[in-house]
């Protein structure tokens, strides 16, 4: 039998792909919001493609704003795209 492979929708172009494809962005209980690589951090999770197109699709349709239900400061949005870039 095989594996069920577990799949995520991107927050971005909103296709369900594998998780380990996309990208988890996290928000800790302490409230920050950072990317997470491994997948391992703990907090609620949503999920993105690795790429600068569909972080800024989520970044004008609010979504990640909308998953996590908080309002997200500015900061955070640039913080989020320059790790992408380094990681990419």
């Amino acid at each position: 039998m095989q594996k069920k492979i577990p799949m995520r929708q991107c927050l971005g172009c909103r296709e369900m792909k594998p998780k380990k494809e996309l990208v988890r962005i996290v928000r800790s209980p302490e409230g920050d919001i950072d990317l997470d690589f491994k997948g391992k951090a703990s907090g609620r999770g949503a999920y993105i493609c690795p790429n600068a197109d569909c972080l800024k699709k989520a970044i004008k349709a609010k979504a990640i704003e909308k998953a996590f239900e908080t309002s997200i400061p500015q900061e955070i949005y640039e913080r989020l795209k320059t790790r992408m870039e380094v990681e990419s």
